[in-house]
């Protein structure tokens, strides 16, 4: 097992992976911009170490800066946490080549996985389901135009090197083929510094359905049930769930084995998550694996009672997993408290908080790194905490979550508390008939 633990990110993400060591007994390094100076991994960690200014070109993502903070703190691996460098294919080699054990997935595994139009070659490979499309990248209009006539209008134009929405352009007859194509590309292009392309079947009206997987150095992987995270603005997501109320017990088998499928192909090591639409026939579509842990696995942690960041630890150490196939036991919902304006288009609302209490009580949990005092610097992801209620059914799971939004305070920056209390009360978010549309038609 590994003596000492640097965590290559900041956050709440960072504080929660310090925690896991601590209860493992591995000593954390904590790095950390001058931006984030006062932040709680900062004080909790067992050492920190300033790696550059708040650009995050010349802290996070400096790849140097972190080898050299972890070769003078003398840490035997890393973790990236979620974001930065977590798919990092340098960055995992890089780690190889120090001596430094990186937790998560393996240089060619993130490479294999992270290009899109090559891990849907993959997947179809292995026999798991995915969305008719190009069999490859397009180089140029007119074939851009032949494969929409075989796999037939709708369709969606997609960055390879993709994420977050950027260099997708949905295209719904012949005649927005050429300017979706030039927006797609010249997007890709300034997002990615890559601006290839490839096509697939726009999926009208689907949920978007992820599957929890863990695979470890010895060919074993099992799958830990689903996460429903439909509930989603301009593909970043609000508000996750599990399990999902679209789910049934036969469409979770076979999301499930497809899902461990979609692992053994890339001999997957480490926690990772399968990503799938599904439409309303309840087929489903893979649509991206990530190899890293998710900002959303804490309520899968929840409903099975099981630490994912020990899982990774410990797979990334050698240890083998059992193999055992987990079902949901509960039901969870996480709220992304983020400092956000929600009546302003969700405009990013940083600065000082000057009041904070979080809610309490039987089943509630936050992960955050924020205090009274503390100030949001405007250079990273506008999260505050990751607030997660679990109970024995989803009705419950509601009205807990509404409990605990009544009770958050947070004053001094604009937060999205008063968006998820809204959805607490919308009657389609209760009933869970909704889609990865929704946020289209809410209304504060």
């Amino acid at each position: 097992m590994f003596k000492k633990i640097l965590i290559a990110n900041r956050g709440e993400i960072a504080m929660r992976i310090i925690r896991t060591c601590k209860e493992m007994g591995i000593k954390t390094v904590a790095v950390y911009s001058t931006a984030d100076k006062d932040s709680l991994p900062v004080r909790f960690a067992d050492e920190a170490v300033c790696i550059g200014p708040p650009m995050s070109a010349k802290s996070y993502l400096s790849i140097p800066n972190i080898i050299a903070a972890a070769e003078i703190t003398n840490a035997d691996a890393i973790h990236p946490g979620y974001g930065f460098l977590s798919e990092n294919e340098k960055f995992s080699r890089v780690c190889q080549e120090h001596g430094i054990k990186f937790i998560g997935a393996l240089p060619e595994q993130i490479a294999g996985m992270g290009d899109k139009a090559t891990a849907k070659a993959t997947m179809i490979k292995a026999g798991v389901p995915c969305i008719p499309g190009s069999k490859g990248l397009i180089k140029d209009v007119k074939e851009a135009l032949s494969n929409a006539e075989l796999v037939k209008y709708p369709v969606i134009l997609k960055a390879t090197a993709g994420g977050g929405g950027k260099g997708m352009r949905i295209v719904w007859n012949p005649d927005e083929m050429q300017s979706a194509w030039d927006s797609a590309r010249q997007e890709a292009a300034a997002a990615f510094g890559n601006d290839g392309i490839y096509m697939e079947k726009f999926i009208q009206e689907p949920r978007h359905i992820e599957i929890q997987i863990a695979g470890d150095q010895y060919g074993n992987a099992c799958h830990m049930s689903e996460r429903d995270c439909s509930i989603q603005r301009r593909h970043q997501k609000l508000v996750e769930e599990t399990p999902s109320p679209f789910m049934t017990d036969e469409l979770r088998d076979r999301m499930g084995k497809a899902a461990i499928k979609a692992a053994k192909a890339v001999k997957y090591e480490g926690v990772g998550t399968v990503e799938f639409l599904v439409d309303k026939n309840r087929d489903f579509y893979f649509m991206e694996m990530n190899t890293r842990i998710q900002v959303e696995h804490t309520i899968t942690e929840e409903v099975i009672n099981f630490d994912l960041i020990k899982e990774q630890i410990k797979i990334a150490a050698g240890e083998k997993i059992s193999g055992k196939n987990y079902l949901p036991l509960m039901h969870a919902i996480q709220c992304r408290i983020n400092a956000e304006d929600p009546l302003n288009d969700f405009r990013p609302s940083p600065g000082k908080i000057l009041q904070y209490h979080s809610p309490g009580g039987h089943g509630v949990r936050i992960d955050t790194h924020v205090y009274a005092g503390y100030s949001i610097p405007p250079h990273y992801d506008s999260m505050i905490s990751k607030l997660i209620v679990v109970a024995q059914t989803r009705e419950e799971a509601i009205l807990k979550m509404k409990r605990a939004l009544d009770e958050y305070i947070i004053e001094g920056v604009k937060t999205t508390i008063p968006f998820h209390q809204k959805l607490m009360e919308n009657k389609a978010f209760n009933s869970g008939n909704f889609t990865t549309k929704f946020m289209e038609t809410f209304e504060m």
